[in-house]
């Protein structure tokens, strides 16, 4: 029997729903509602696919030359994206999580991040998925060990489908006044206001759409959350939403996801790529604070 890449599965259970998230990266693997999966599934016998639902710690996104200055000094990060020359996706993508407390429609994974080459600082990490039969709420956890103020960041990277609907057949919404635009090497260069090919304000068919872009300026209802939706012709509304501490989304189109012709990825982030440079929304956790983040996934009929 082949050793599953992704680790362990932790099969989560509620009366009509279903969820898997995986030992390595704590991925979001599967979730399933009824009949209807609501992230794309891929081959057991292959890797997490382009970062496919995994937690971005201590940032999300790029760091540019994976070089970095904080408090007068210089670090260099591991070029984990080679192709680009950028620092990609935090620290912990490939890690093995342990399991801190279970139940059949729930569990809460931690990891740390330990001090070394390019992040000296030491983070104690925890996630907590907890299903229910419209969704999947997720809780975040950071909390600096250290015995220094630690920049941070977080994010996640979850795919999202309607599995009986083509996902090019999906209207995608994001109601945001700014993206990013970004160099050749996928990073920011500038803020700007959104445009006829970035606006997503409005629903917008996702097969018209190639996206790999950050949102932010985004619009919070009632309870302070942010959101992105996809709609299916039949009008179920599938919903990525952002709690307190969630500015940013990352919008994410891709054809080379296995098995699938298109795919959408929404990211959830508390600051923008290469944050470690820019400061911007650079979380700054004293010794022994901690810090806590929420989002999650629910299906509307």
């Amino acid at each position: 029997m082949t050793a599953d890449p992704t680790g362990h599965r932790h099969v989560l259970r509620a009366a009509h729903a279903t969820a898997e998230i995986t030992e390595v990266g704590a991925a979001l693997r599967a979730l399933r509602i009824g009949d209807v999966d609501l992230v794309p599934r891929y081959p057991d016998d292959v890797p997490t696919p382009a970062a496919s639902g995994v937690v971005l710690v201590p940032w999300p996104n790029r760091v540019r030359d994976g070089k970095w200055r904080h408090d007068d000094v210089d670090y260099q990060l591991a070029i984990t994206e080679p192709k680009l020359g950028n620092a990609s996706h935090g620290l912990l993508r490939f890690t093995a999580y342990r399991v801190v407390d279970s139940a059949p429609d729930a569990v809460s994974l931690a990891a740390d991040v330990f001090p070394q080459t390019g992040y000296p600082f030491h983070l104690a990490t925890l996630v907590a998925y907890a299903l229910s039969d419209d969704g999947l709420h997720v809780r975040h956890e950071i909390t600096n060990v250290g015995a220094t103020a630690a920049p941070v960041a977080l994010g996640t990277h979850p795919y999202l489908c309607i599995s009986d609907v083509p996902t090019a057949d999906l209207t995608l919404e994001v109601d945001a006044e700014t993206w990013f635009r970004l160099d050749e090497r996928n990073l920011p260069i500038a803020e700007e206001a959104v445009d006829a090919a970035h606006d997503l304000r409005r629903p917008r068919r996702v097969g018209d759409l190639d996206l790999d872009t950050a949102y932010t300026r985004l619009r919070r209802d009632a309870g302070d959350r942010v959101r992105g939706i996809l709609r299916a012709p039949d009008g179920r509304r599938l919903t990525l939403w952002g709690g307190t501490g969630i500015d940013y989304l990352q919008v994410f189109t891709t054809d080379r996801y296995p098995g699938h012709d298109l795919a959408v990825a929404i990211e959830p982030m508390t600051a923008p790529a290469d944050a470690l440079n820019s400061g911007r929304d650079l979380r700054l956790l004293a010794p022994g604070e901690s810090w806590q983040i929420e989002w999650g996934i629910d299906l509307r009929i």
